[in-house]
């Protein structure tokens, strides 16, 4: 496997064309600066291969008439609009780096001395970050990684779906029938969508008849919701309905909500399982698997948004790419607290959060360490944090090592052994 560091660029050396992009969605703005100062203008191009090409054979002819043996091409690492240059130039004599698009902001005040933002300054902008040392080299994810992450962000993008389709059906059943949300709790179980699908309506409910509703109900809950459940749901169709209430137009609304509810779960279940045959193309998923408390999803969607483990070689370097790295302000005599610094991956900070939620449980492998920083004083959410940070950094420990996860019995603390 190749390995291809993400550190910090410290300087452009005297033999390097410094070329940087505004990315958008149709087109890029492209610039220049050589190393004697001398600069070629922003100019606008397409937002493709003719585009690129184009940009390209300028900055080769650039060389040419320098003298120059290197090009480093920098941009914003902002959404799916740089993907396309990033393939086109990876493959040529360009080193990608990226800039923080929170350090654009904050120093394009300085340039020209105005808070002013165009595509003609933000080039000339990203390239004095990239002068000042302030930029990342660039780790594009191939192969199972990549279609790891492709899964994992397609995940997350239903279960958001899911959650306004949710917030929806909570709203119309509400208005249509207030009292099945007062009987069935969770609208969110297989019973509930069942009965809003074929019984949303109060009338259905009436319809159906007291029996055959506690037999539905039975059915569809496995046995969970019990007769007692039945009768106070018929009761609840029945109030409603002789104050006045319902609405059949709505019920159309809901029906629909439900399907599209049932086709999410299902999309999301078919993204689920692919992801197992590119972990098994992962060789140190095994070692990372081995946490108990950490599962296949999860470790899918981290390999996803780290790329690759083996691209690291200090815990402060993937703290920083998941951004709960540590910062504080102080000065004078105010010490501040110490806070997450938020600049990283927001999906992998999600992940990781939750995972350490599964370990904290009572039996679980981070509960004593949980409990320690609790009893220290610390605030449940920075307890939580930092078991975060610590499962972040013995995945780590675990790639390079090669070791699976077990846990000393006699300290609590958790090691990484053969």
């Amino acid at each position: 496997m190749k390995k291809s560091e993400t550190f910090k660029l410290k300087s452009i050396s005297s033999d390097t064309l410094l070329a940087t992009v505004d990315m958008g969605m149709d087109s890029f703005t492209g610039y220049a600066r050589c190393p004697d100062r001398s600069e070629i203008k922003t100019s606008d191009y397409a937002n493709n291969h003719g585009g690129f090409q184009a940009y390209w054979e300028i900055l080769v002819r650039t060389m040419e008439i320098k003298g120059l043996k290197q090009i480093v091409l920098g941009f914003e690492s902002t959404g799916p609009y740089a993907r396309p240059l990033m393939h086109f130039f990876e493959g040529k004599r360009v080193r990608l780096v990226q800039v923080n698009p929170f350090h654009t902001k904050k120093l394009k005040e300085l340039t020209g001395n105005s808070p002013n933002k165009t595509d003609q300054k933000d080039p000339k902008v990203i390239a004095d970050i990239i002068e000042l040392g302030h930029s990342l080299s660039v780790v594009i994810p191939k192969g199972a990684a990549a279609e790891l992450r492709q899964l994992s962000e397609a995940r997350e993008r239903a279960n958001k779906r899911l959650t306004a389709l949710f917030n929806q059906l909570h709203s119309l059943v509400f208005f249509s029938f207030p009292g099945f949300l007062q009987v069935i709790k969770d609208i969110k179980t297989k019973s509930a969508l069942h009965l809003l699908k074929h019984y949303g309506n109060p009338q259905d409910l009436l319809a159906l008849g007291p029996d055959s509703l506690i037999q539905v109900i039975k059915q569809t809950s496995r046995g969970r919701f019990g007769p007692e459940k039945a009768r106070a749901l018929f009761e609840a169709a029945t109030i409603w309905l002789s104050s006045g209430g319902g609405c059949d137009s709505v019920d159309l609304e809901i029906k629909e909500m439900v399907r599209a509810i049932e086709n999410e779960r299902s999309f999301v279940a078919q993204l689920e399982s692919r992801m197992p045959q590119y972990l098994k193309q992962i060789p140190y998923s095994s070692l990372l698997l081995s946490m108990k408390g950490v599962g296949l999803i999860t470790v899918a969607g981290i390999i996803g948004e780290v790329s690759d483990f083996t691209h690291f070689k200090t815990q402060k370097e993937i703290l920083k790419l998941a951004g709960i790295d540590l910062y504080e302000i102080s000065s004078g005599k105010h010490k501040g607290q110490r806070r997450i610094s938020k600049r990283g991956r927001p999906l992998l900070r999600k992940l990781l959060f939750f995972a350490a939620m599964n370990t904290i449980r009572k039996g679980g492998t981070m509960h004593q360490t949980y409990q320690k920083h609790l009893t220290k004083g610390m605030p449940r959410i920075k307890a939580l944090i930092a078991i975060a940070r610590k499962l972040l950094c013995i995945m780590l420990a675990l790639v390079r090592t090669q070791s699976v996860f077990s846990v000393n019995r006699k300290t609590g603390f958790t090691a990484a052994a053969v």
